[in-house]
């Protein structure tokens, strides 16, 4: 293995990192990693002062006109978009979990959907990979003041548009998740309510593949009796296993032995807020090949 092979190896997962939080997809962010790659072996090694410093410059580049011609293609949509799931290595330590929860959970990718890429970029950069200014300022071709400002701006809007919670709230705890796929799983109507906060909210994503709400779902009730409704078809087989995805506690259901959907969750210490349903059947390729061993 060459210098150059070397280098981008041991950097492709900080990459692949800022690829995925930028734009919310492991297929997306493989293929841009993959250019980054074929564009590095395309340059003049002696023309690079620092190979982490180029190879971060162009990812997160590539990135920002990546999601900006994202987001002109979700103007067209069909219902809600959420980000791709990941399934969490099994071997990850506590660390990795705390680190992966803070900052690619699915509540915080939505968090970040509201930012202009330049402002997600800078913002990413500065505080999940601690980039100082001076290097995202020649990322992304600005003076260091308007990086500041970028961040600060990009800072303030996170905080206004988390939920107005307890500090310990959003995580789901084990035993919050392992109790509602259980309840789910029986079918018990009342227990579903009762882990719901009364003014939850669910959100599914089925990218025109499959059904899903256009809108957001509201109400501890409407959301217990759509978990409920699998079992008014008895023909259709039901199995709800707890996994952990982008760090954090969920649930994958499968039916009739197929994987139909991921939810991930909100909560407090003993109520599920929010649930974000991923059915897009496309964007659970790769969850379904991670989940059986398969190399993605």
């Amino acid at each position: 293995m060459n210098d150059a092979t070397a280098a981008f190896t041991a950097l492709r997962p900080r990459l692949h990192g800022i690829a995925y939080r930028m734009l919310g997809s492991v297929a997306k962010s493989e293929d841009l990693v993959q250019d980054i790659w074929l564009s590095w072996h395309g340059v003049d090694p002696s023309s690079i002062d620092n190979a982490e410093a180029w190879l971060v410059a162009a990812t997160t580049r590539r990135a920002i006109d990546r999601l900006r011609a994202a987001r002109t293609r979700r103007e067209h949509y069909v219902g809600i978009w959420l980000p791709e799931p990941i399934l969490t290595d099994e071997g990850a330590t506590p660390e990795d979990l705390q680190e992966l929860a803070s900052d690619v959970s699915v509540a915080f990718l939505l968090l970040l959907e509201r930012l202009t890429p330049e402002a997600r970029a800078a913002f990413l950069l500065r505080e999940v990979f601690d980039i100082d200014y001076a290097e995202i300022a020649r990322t992304l071709d600005k003076n260091e003041a308007a990086c500041r400002q970028l961040v600060h701006r990009a800072k303030a809007q996170v905080r206004r548009d988390r939920p107005r919670r307890p500090t310990s709230a959003s995580r789901p705890s084990m035993t919050l998740v392992r109790r509602f796929a259980e309840t789910m799983a029986v079918g018990d109507l009342d227990a579903l309510r009762g882990l719901l906060d009364d003014d939850a909210t669910l959100v599914s994503d089925g990218g025109g593949k499959v059904n899903s709400f256009p809108h957001p779902l509201h109400g501890a009730a409407r959301i217990a009796h759509l978990f409920y409704a699998p079992h008014l078809r008895p023909h259709a087989a039901m199995r709800v296993e707890p996994v952990r995805v982008n760090g954090d506690w969920a649930v994958s259901r499968y039916i009739d032995g197929a994987l139909e959907s991921v939810h991930t969750y909100e909560a407090d210490e003993d109520r599920i807020m929010a649930i974000h349903v991923q059915r897009n059947p496309d964007k659970l390729t790769r969850f379904v090949r991670h989940a059986h061993g398969f190399s993605t």
